[in-house]
């Protein structure tokens, strides 16, 4: 057993819990479910009424692969689908650019142009799932090839759900997929949270995430701090952009990570939840109570699966599940067993969805709202992580503001300084780990991985050259001509890139037009 008896975010763990460690003022803490400041859910009911949703994240190879297992998905009962893209389309390159080369449709699906977006989505009535795309610096610009798809089958825009993550500022600090600098980068934000108001008024603009700095290392008070704090800069710029903060702010959403310390993550959720309605009501000034919900998406911790005795982490996984059930996610992915090792199969992604469908109709989780309210060791450990929560977000908010703690490197030597202390406790056996360090076996059993074909890449050429020598040529450059208009002026530049990806312009190329205007960003870069 090990011995560490400290929280993953640094306080310590008391072997017994008594009516002492609760908060003096517990009760104005915890409020009512559904009601500010939403420590114990953002809805009245919560699962009581209907379970989360359920994703699953895939996305693989090419655009006709990766529709097929979104049917599978959906044939075993999934909810909602989450779209994973491959490193190219994530940093707005086309398939057949010289740095895309070795990485088309590696750890997601190629998506070049709207006759890619038609293929990934053929049969799915759009109208009728809520789908999330896990995409950041052209976030806009796969949202609109998702419109134009639907708008082709007859669905309009205002009958659209789902999600771009569209999160920007943590690509700076833990993941690095990330085009332009921190400035236009904001403002396309600014700009795609004003275009889905009118728009696609149902679809979740932002989803601000926490989880790529937990895989980096972050302890859940820096992922919820750093997060929180970056949500805030989103409002400042969607303010300064001069909307009103009612009229955004109920669409925005976060994502978070669910580790296998259960009661931590728990208590993780809801402190998020009560320090981001406190900041938006008093901070801000918001007066719809949906602008004060912290409405999350929850993935289980892909850093903690292991590729030694992989069916272990079925066992991880159901209990990260289990966290986000009982800290109130709104939807849910639970990662397939074998991700430490390759792509997920398609039984192994059925597993990891049976998973969630046993929590929810086998076990009595959704039979009470906030199950661990009045906790001793819970709400103990909520104050813990929401005092130390703020406090490093006013270390962040010293720097000036957000973007100017990551332009000075704060929140990333923070993270990596957690990163290198966990990795330390697990190379000493401090931190034990299941299969790596201790309880380990002579021979691993053999396993099969999903392979993705090496041809892809040579097919996705064909496929965009026969396309540039199909569409009319003139119109995509009048297209690109306005978008560039837009992008040096202050236009929405959403309107103008629509009609060239309609025009059948190319995600590298909309992407090339802004990258010409508003210049690539690098670590070194200063305002």
């Amino acid at each position: 057993m090990s011995e560490r008896r400290s929280s993953e975010s640094g306080f310590p763990i008391n072997g017994v819990y008594t009516e002492a460690d609760l908060p003096e003022d517990l009760d104005s803490r915890l409020g009512s479910p559904g009601e500010f400041p939403y420590t114990r859910g953002v809805y009245p009911t919560m699962y009581t009424s209907r379970p989360w949703t359920m994703r699953q994240y895939a996305g693989f190879g090419t655009a006709t692969e990766s529709n097929a297992r979104y049917h599978q998905l959906l044939r075993a009962g999934t909810m909602g689908l989450s779209v994973a893209f491959d490193l190219p389309t994530q940093m707005g390159y086309d398939s057949d650019e010289p740095i895309a080369h070795g990485e088309v449709g590696k750890v997601g699906v190629a998506i070049d142009s709207i006759e890619d977006m038609r293929l990934l989505f053929a049969d799915i009535p759009l109208d009728k799932v809520s789908t999330s795309m896990t995409i950041n610096a052209p976030g806009s610009v796969l949202l609109l090839l998702y419109q134009l798809v639907a708008e082709e089958n007859g669905v309009p825009g205002t009958a659209l759900n789902g999600t771009i993550q569209n999160d920007i500022l943590k690509e700076y600090i833990a993941r690095g997929t990330y085009i332009f600098p921190p400035k236009p980068s904001l403002r396309l934000v600014a700009d795609t949270f004003a275009y889905c108001r009118k728009e696609v008024p149902k679809w979740n603009t932002i989803s601000i995430s926490g989880y790529h700095m937990a895989e980096a290392g972050a302890t859940p008070a820096q992922e919820i701090a750093f997060t929180l704090a970056n949500g805030v800069e989103y409002v400042r710029a969607a303010l300064a952009a001069g909307l009103a903060v009612d009229d955004f702010a109920p669409r925005l959403s976060f994502f978070f990570v669910a580790r296998t310390t259960l009661l931590e993550e728990v208590a993780k959720f809801r402190a998020a939840r009560r320090i981001w309605a406190r900041v938006m009501r008093d901070d801000f000034g918001a007066k719809d109570p949906k602008s004060m919900m912290l409405r999350f998406h929850t993935q289980t911790a892909g850093v903690q699966l292991t590729a030694q005795q992989p069916e272990v982490n079925l066992v991880r996984v159901a209990v990260q599940g289990l966290g986000a059930v009982l800290g109130g996610t709104q939807s849910l992915h639970t990662n397939s067993f074998d991700e430490a090792i390759a792509l997920p199969t398609e039984k192994a992604a059925r597993l990891a969805l049976r998973t969630q469908q046993v929590l929810a109709y086998e076990t009595d989780l959704t039979a009470t709202v906030d199950p661990f309210a009045g906790s001793y060791v819970v709400e103990a450990m909520t104050a813990e992580i929401e005092a130390a929560t703020v406090e490093l977000m006013e270390r962040v908010a010293d720097h000036g503001s957000a973007v100017d703690a990551i332009e000075a490197g704060f929140q990333k030597r923070e993270i990596e300084q957690s990163a290198y202390r966990i990795a330390q406790e697990i190379d000493s056996g401090e931190r034990v780990v299941v299969g790596l360090n201790r309880f380990t076996v002579d021979e691993e059993e053999p396993y099969e991985p999903l392979r993705v074909d090496p041809t892809i890449e040579a097919a996705q050429a064909d496929r965009l050259a026969r396309l540039r020598s199909e569409r009319d040529a003139d119109e995509v450059t009048r297209t690109l001509a306005d978008l560039r208009a837009a992008a040096e002026g202050t236009d929405n530049v959403l309107y103008p890139m629509k009609a060239a990806l309609r025009a059948r312009a190319t995600v590298g190329e909309v992407c090339g037009t802004l990258r010409e205007v508003w210049g690539l960003y690098r670590p070194t870069d200063r305002f």
